[in-house]
């Protein structure tokens, strides 16, 4: 069974309906749950099914399956890749958790309902259960990403202050005592050098986790999907964004001693006019981003300073 991937939607239809794609998808989901509750119980216990039962429950639970990954193909392109994504790999889930089902119902003794089979299609109902959860427009997928992005940076920043504020020595609550009255070993410590550049570069961390956070109120307040045109651009906010959150997260791993200076300077990159060119910024906005952009530039010329000095 192959998940569906990207591939070509139905755009030929001018005239789609995103409600009725909602219903329909639904209606397939709930279809999926059904028939795999079917094809489980019916392996749960002996005797086994017939052999014409066993192949009627397996063309019923293929059309099910099938009719899940079309109603998936039918979302067009159009009305918004981030969307059209969230949808893919729900539709893909679903298609993990029903082979995963088969190969237990395949490779378990018929002797009674085992804790693996349950699991497995219990799998396969969360999996279709997800589908009435999904942002249902593709200014509210991107605000899903935007708020997962925001999560991830907060997480590298707590982290980064509380190993700064515990202790000098950030692992020592992992060494022993031996290794810990080594003192002149720096592979375990922050020398003085190493904190006057962590100062610019949580300076830089903070202005993501601003970046993200201003972006987030403005596709809230200002998103729309009302054309193609808006719709692309909030798909072009959601695929700029998509790195800050990992840069953030890799800037914080470089931070820790040894400190990798090479992996600083590489990892302190911030894209700064991300909303300019979007409806979502309107003018009232122009203040934040310039005040942004010019916190990035100035922790920016502080860690590259710091960086070769240190390097």
């Amino acid at each position: 069974m192959i998940p569906p991937t990207d591939g070509e939607s139905n755009e030929s239809h001018g005239d789609f309906n995103l409600p009725n794609f909602w219903e329909t998808l639904a209606q397939a989901a709930k279809s999926t749950s059904q028939e795999a509750t079917k094809l489980s119980l019916a392996f749960s216990k002996p005797p086994l099914p017939s052999e014409q039962d066993a192949e009627k429950m397996a063309e019923s639970f293929q059309k099910s399956i099938l009719a899940l990954s079309t109603v998936y193909m039918w979302f067009p392109k159009s009305q918004g890749m981030t969307l059209r994504r969230i949808i893919r790999d729900a539709t893909a889930q679903v298609l993990e958790g029903v082979v995963q089902l088969i190969d237990v119902i395949l490779s378990t003794p018929l002797q009674s309902l085992s804790q693996e089979q349950l699991t497995s299609t219990g799998s396969v109902w969360s999996s279709c259960d997800q589908f009435a959860h999904l942002p249902k427009d593709n200014q509210a997928a991107v605000l899903s990403l935007l708020t997962s992005h925001i999560a991830v940076v907060k997480d590298a920043i707590e982290e980064m202050e509380q190993a700064q504020t515990e202790a000098l020595d950030p692992f020592s609550d992992v060494l022993d005592d031996e290794d810990l009255d080594s003192r002149g070993n720096r592979d375990t410590y922050w020398s003085e050098s190493d904190r006057q550049l962590m100062a610019p570069c949580r300076g830089l961390m903070k202005a993501s986790a601003a970046c993200l956070r201003k972006l987030t109120a403005a596709v809230k307040s200002n998103g729309n999907v009302n054309s193609s045109e808006t719709i692309a651009q909030l798909d072009d906010l959601a695929d700029i964004t998509k790195d800050i959150s990992p840069s953030v997260d890799d800037l914080a791993l470089s931070l820790y001693p040894p400190m990798d200076y090479s992996g600083v300077q590489q990892n302190v990159s911030l894209e700064r006019n991300v909303f300019k060119t979007s409806h979502v910024c309107l003018e009232a906005d122009q203040s934040w981003v310039e005040f942004l952009s010019g916190a990035v530039d100035h922790n920016l010329q502080k860690v590259g300073a710091l960086a070769q000095g240190c390097g």
